[in-house]
């Protein structure tokens, strides 16, 4: 099966075979009549659902490989398939009475994806998303650690300060350095104030898509009796091309994952899922401690371990465990698999970036780690000021999105200041205290052979402001 429009044909046959098998196996236990209060006209039902097509179109075109803005692509068709055929059934992965199928898919996957990390052990489950994954994270470091802080790089991702700010527990952010990744140094001297109880490592910030260096910060916060999650919302199915190759990433950040306490990846971005579908992994099954709770009326159906046992959320859409199910029996978690899905992504970065070093119209912000490419416009007669790049990438920007949709581009911004550059080696008169530079995502493998093109688009919206 094509992934993209030129496959919704086909895709359209299997979700009407999806549609088929769940009503015969719903026939098998007998016919009834629905309630009349559920029927709707069928000239009310197309024009309503018109409405909604065309309400539709109003979305960027996440799709396209001329969109590089933000984190967004659509699903692959089989996660398509997994979650509207489990949809139609609605299971509840809280208790195995909710969904004993889904429930057993969301166990195996998640045993998948806590062995690409290396975890010998493990306790997980899916989640809504990696802000409610992270929160979990951070709600069991607060029980292991309590009355101790939680630190996490200046450059991490804003629901760490704010799920501490929820579970009442401090957050102390720490100094990142030139490359966007936690600086030893200032972490070393945070730790050594012993109020510091658990450090959050980002593999895979979503500003810069910068990598911290995991397998140096899991032996100085041990040093300092400290215990270490790693945020992998991002990042984390990097771990598959995780081989220093010229089309991989750095092998030791992600390999050191495995001697972390916990870790959060997002299958709603590099795995290829619709959203919401995070996961949390911890390394101790023991901490379900911190999750013990009664019921009168669940966790009846089986001695098994319910997933609602160990989550802070309640109910969960089963239909996301199956979508992630289904898609890994076609792209497993290898180098091969789901990572051959990654590689085009990296490449296209890299290649970018040596365009833009070549080029005299723009700059390179700082080298891409992963698949995110930060930039900005720098053909300004003398040393450019920060008004200046900031006003040009807003025309970029702009201009790129009023364009005919057969020829436009969408990007996103970035905000730095006059101090960020200036670390990267950017002479820049910071005349205002922060503007944009541009930035982009290349997260669609389509995108690699459209990287010419691309670049050649922003230098024509440059000569076009």
């Amino acid at each position: 099966m094509h992934a993209g429009p030129a496959g919704y044909g086909e895709l359209a046959e299997q979700l009407r075979a999806a549609v088929r098998s769940v009503g015969d196996w719903m026939a098998e236990y007998g016919e009834f009549t629905p309630h009349p209060s559920l029927d709707v006209a069928e000239d009310d039902l197309r024009r309503a659902t018109g409405a909604l097509h065309e309400r539709l179109r109003e979305n960027y075109p996440f799709f396209h490989p001329r969109y590089v803005g933000q984190m967004l692509k659509p699903p692959h068709p089989a996660a398509v398939i997994g979650y509207l055929t489990a949809m139609l059934i609605n299971p509840n992965n809280h208790a195995l009475d909710g969904g004993p199928a889904t429930a057993r898919m969301e166990k195996e996957v998640t045993a998948e994806l806590a062995a690409m990390f290396g975890y010998p052990t493990h306790l997980g489950h899916l989640t809504s998303s990696g802000t409610i994954a992270n929160l979990e994270a951070l709600f069991v470091a607060r029980q292991t650690h309590p009355g101790q802080a939680i630190a996490h790089s200046a450059d991490a991702h804003y629901t760490h300060a704010r799920m501490c700010h929820l579970l009442g527990v401090e957050s102390v952010p720490v100094a990142a350095g030139a490359d966007g990744t936690l600086d030893l140094q200032a972490l070393e001297e945070t730790l050594r104030g012993g109020r510091i109880g658990t450090v959050v490592a980002t593999a895979g910030t979503t500003g810069l898509g910068a990598v911290d260096p995991v397998h140096e910060i899991i032996p100085l916060a041990r040093r300092y009796g400290a215990r270490v999650h790693v945020d992998a919302a991002y990042g984390g199915f990097f771990r598959l091309i995780a081989d220093d190759s010229g089309d991989g990433v750095a092998a030791a950040p992600f390999a050191a994952i495995a001697g972390s306490d916990s870790v959060v990846i997002d299958p709603h971005k590099h795995g290829l899922q619709p959203y919401g579908c995070g996961a949390v992994i911890f390394r101790d099954p023991g901490v379900a401690r911190h999750y013990l709770h009664d019921s009168p009326y669940t966790y009846f159906t089986s001695d098994e371990l319910h997933l609602g046992e160990i989550s802070l959320e309640c109910s969960r859409a089963g239909a996301a465990a199956a979508a992630l199910w289904l898609t890994l029996e076609l792209l497993p978690l290898t180098a091969d698999g789901l990572g051959a899905v990654l590689r085009p992504g990296r490449r296209a970065a890299r290649a970018w970036a040596g365009l833009i070093e070549e080029s005299e119209q723009l700059s390179l912000f700082q080298p891409p780690q992963l698949d995110i490419l930060s930039y900005f416009p720098s053909c300004f007669p003398g040393r450019p000021r920060l008004s200046q790049i900031d006003a040009a990438s807003a025309r970029v920007l702009d201009g790129g999105m009023q364009r005919p949709s057969d020829q436009s581009l969408f990007v996103a911004t970035y905000t730095v200041d006059g101090a960020s550059l200036a670390a990267r080696g950017h002479r820049v008169d910071a005349d205002v205290a922060s503007g944009r530079i541009l930035r982009s995502v290349l997260m669609k493998p389509e995108i690699e052979e459209r990287v010419p093109a691309l670049h050649q688009q922003v230098l024509d919206l440059l000569a076009d402001a």
